[in-house]
């Protein structure tokens, strides 16, 4: 539950923070599972120990699935740019 000031508390890999932002707190709340259930995953798949070398590969894989996303949006828009411009030149054949 939130805070009167927006602040909540969330728990990632085992240590509370209180966070405050001007999301939807169930949203915020919805983020620090997402990363808390990568920092374990990472653990899992490492012999890291250190809490710092967990979130940090975290962050990578994170970040790695952000990038890929971003690629694949442009590269749909870029499809979908192409394909309006070989319509628009079959129309102006079509409609003089």
């Amino acid at each position: 539950m939130p805070d009167d000031d927006g602040t909540i508390t969330v728990e990632i890999f085992g240590h509370e923070y209180r966070i405050k932002g001007e999301a939807n707190p169930e949203y915020m709340t919805q983020i620090a599972r997402f990363v808390d259930t990568r920092m374990r995953e990472v653990s899992k798949g490492a012999s890291v120990g250190s809490l710092t070398k967990i979130g940090i590969l975290a962050a990578l894989n994170i970040a790695d699935e952000l990038f890929r996303e971003r690629g694949e949006k442009q590269k749909i828009t870029d499809d979908i740019e192409d394909a309006t411009r070989r319509m628009r030149r079959k129309l102006e054949e079509i409609v003089p």
